[in-house]
């Protein structure tokens, strides 16, 4: 069977080539899957929900959610955080039981794991110093550039809370996910059932993405093993999710809305909290399917190729998707989907026309910044790079 695997590694080339040399016949591609899926889902719900209107001289941002209260299902296919913290807590604490293993010490493992996250991250705040500094002495209104920098700067916060529960996966792994469920619990009722301060919100930013990031752990020592696991978290999961929304006030779209008064997402709220059970239950439940699609190396391959650039797509998405609206500009008039009010279906139809176009500005960025995610392999071999981006051991590779 290994034979057969890596016998076209022989005869090809390229990146189909060093992607069968650094995949280990018993990987469990369905991880890898789910990490794609969720960095996928971030990209194309910002796409969607994220409208630059220009107005006035200036260009402002909004969301078609606040016009169209109808569109929120959108947000229920698209908000796939939960599904990342599941994948995030399952690598980690295996990474980590992995390390110990081989005698490496728990600030080399977490060394190693935050100059990964972090290392891309450097040529952002560069370029975007400079794209200021050009925007703010052409004259473009101060209003717009302040819009763009937050858009830019705003999934940053994600990167932060990840890596504090990185740097807590030795502990993590000992907590039950329904611990910091109850936490969560706790702060909404004092929050919104007896009138605490707004600021004891931010508790659940941790408590909140920790429920996933704990089942994820729990998942790495061997429990979740079963369907009917799935089954409970997705149908308890939307119960409650549906409940809460119905009955308790929470807002239906599991992302943020401008001038909402109140947020599932910032911070995470019970509703949300519930809704990522839910997600983590459906992930579950679609490993089988996903492991018999991904024996087909066309399949695999594209999973791959997301997952060795998936920091890269994170960070430049936002600024791929306003590059083009920015030269948008420069045809005069606004254009439908690009810079007009996300009032209807209409607009909708357009943005998706226009998602396309914003790909091909990602694949720019991806071409310019990926080699601040892989580094420079010097003289590793290839099949090396593509085994460390995927967070595969060594000794799982089998070489030709």
């Amino acid at each position: 069977m290994a034979s057969c695997t890596l016998a076209p590694a022989r005869r090809g080339g390229g990146i189909a080539h060093r992607i069968l040399l650094g995949t280990p016949p018993g990987r469990d591609r369905a991880v890898d899957a789910l990490r794609a899926f969720a960095v996928l889902g971030v990209v194309l719900g910002h796409w969607l929900v994220t409208a630059l209107v220009a107005e006035g001289g200036a260009v402002y941002s909004t969301s078609p959610l606040a016009y169209v209260p109808g569109l929120a299902p959108l947000s229920w296919v698209f908000q796939t955080l939960a599904v990342f913290f599941l994948v995030g807590g399952l690598v980690g604490v295996k990474g980590h039981a992995s390390a110990r293993a081989r005698g490496v010490t728990y600030g080399q493992w977490l060394g190693a794991r935050l100059k990964r996250l972090f290392r891309p991250v450097a040529a952002l705040p560069a370029v975007w110093a400079a794209v200021t500094g050009t925007l703010l002495a052409s004259g473009v209104a101060p209003e717009t550039v302040r819009t763009l920098v937050s858009l830019v700067c705003s999934p940053l916060w994600f990167l932060l809370v990840f890596a504090a529960l990185t740097a807590a996966t030795p502990l993590v792994a000992k907590v039950r996910p329904w611990w910091p469920l109850a936490v969560v619990a706790l702060v909404d009722l004092v929050r919104f059932g007896a009138g605490g301060p707004a600021w004891l919100g931010w508790v659940n930013v941790a408590a909140g993405w920790l429920v996933p990031y704990c089942l994820g752990a729990a998942w790495a020592q061997g429990e979740l093993q079963s369907r009917r696991t799935g089954w409970v978290l997705l149908g308890g999961g939307a119960l409650a999710a549906a409940l809460l929304v119905a009955f308790a006030g929470y807002p239906a779209s599991m992302v943020g809305v401008p001038d909402a008064a109140v947020s599932n997402l910032s911070p995470p709220t019970l509703a949300a909290a519930a809704f990522g059970l839910a997600q983590c239950g459906a992930a579950l439940l679609l490993l089988g399917p996903l492991r018999r699609v991904l024996q087909r190396p066309a399949a695999w391959a594209a999973v791959a190729v997301v997952n060795l650039s998936a920091m890269t797509i994170f960070l430049w998405h936002q600024t791929s998707m306003m590059a083009v609206t920015m030269a948008g500009l420069l045809a005069g008039a606004p254009l439908p989907g690009l810079h007009t009010v996300p009032g209807g279906p209409l607009w909708l139809l357009a943005r998706l026309a226009w998602l396309p176009v914003f790909g091909a500005a990602l694949l720019v960025c991806w071409a310019l910044f990926r080699r601040f995610e892989h580094g420079r392999p010097r003289r590793r071999g290839r099949s090396r790079v593509v085994r460390e981006h995927l967070h595969v051991p060594a000794a799982a590779v089998r070489r030709p």
